[in-house]
């Protein structure tokens, strides 16, 4: 009896424990939207508004200060354009890459894998620098090329996916020769769809740090028609300082794709994960 009340209390405290961790991991998010529609004579005044109001919302999306027409949904277009070009590029090459070192056998594998693993640690800031004077001597400079050509390839993929069908049974890719499958096929109706909660990992994590770039992008385009969101963002703290308003909204347009795509992906994230640990 007392060592079953222990069990039951050590797991009460653990589960008020997870939730109050859980909470304070949220707080940030439920302010940031809270404050998103409140009134503006309240915007950081309370936590929890007197009223609900759409204001900021409109006065965002309408162009607020700027002379662009609508600057805020052009940005936000821009992002989800770079965003997705450059994740499908990695996740599409970091598969056929990764099924080539996972299964293939050819000269210079070894050099290729050794190359990704030091890829994988070097810092990239160091390259930050000659890439942007590369891009600018092709002549890509201010275009939507120089934000997306630099990041379509992840050594980070290539890892995930190379480890991933190394631990596949060889037999699978035998009897698909067998049958007369080529490589191509091999990968497209056979591996790939076994690896779809991985691929599930690889695209959210990918996505979600190319949402979120914000140094590479200020970099390369200066043209505010093609600025991303986070640029968007950070300049907003000049003409926009004065309205805390619209930028909690501009903040919850930000976020709210990343938490589209995680509830739509939420089992097969979870299972991609115990996946990946498990390999």
């Amino acid at each position: 009896m007392r060592k079953s009340r222990r069990k039951k209390l050590t797991l009460l405290g653990l589960y008020l424990l997870a939730t109050g961790v859980l909470l304070l991991m949220i707080s940030p998010y439920v302010y940031m939207l809270l404050q998103s529609l409140a009134p503006w004579q309240e915007v950081d005044r309370v936590f929890i508004p007197s009223s609900l109001s759409l204001r900021s919302y409109r006065w965002l999306l309408g162009g607020g200060l700027s002379t662009l027409p609508r600057p805020w949904l052009r940005a936000w277009g821009n992002t989800a354009l770079v965003a997705t070009t450059v994740t499908l590029s990695r996740v599409f090459v970091g598969a056929l890459v990764g099924y080539a070192l996972a299964v293939l056998s050819f000269r210079g594998k070894r050099t290729i894998q050794n190359f990704i693993l030091f890829h994988m640690f070097y810092p990239g800031i160091i390259l930050l620098v000659p890439t942007f004077l590369l891009i600018r001597a092709m002549g890509l400079y201010d275009s939507y090329l120089a934000m997306i050509l630099p990041g379509l390839v992840s050594t980070w993929a290539i890892f995930i996916y190379a480890n991933f069908f190394r631990s596949l049974p060889k037999e699978v890719v035998e009897a698909a020769r067998m049958d007369g499958a080529g490589e191509l096929r091999i990968i497209f109706q056979i591996m790939i769809p076994l690896a779809r909660p991985v691929t599930t990992i690889v695209f959210l994590f990918l996505f979600m740090e190319r949402w979120i770039e914000l140094l590479w992008d200020m970099l390369v385009v200066r043209d505010p028609a093609k600025q991303t969101l986070n640029v968007l963002l950070t300049t907003m703290f000049g003409p926009y300082g004065g309205y805390p308003g619209p930028l909690y909204a501009a903040g919850v347009l930000l976020t709210f794709p990343i938490l589209v795509l995680f509830l739509l992906f939420s089992r097969r994230f979870v299972s991609g994960v115990s996946l990946i640990i498990s390999h």
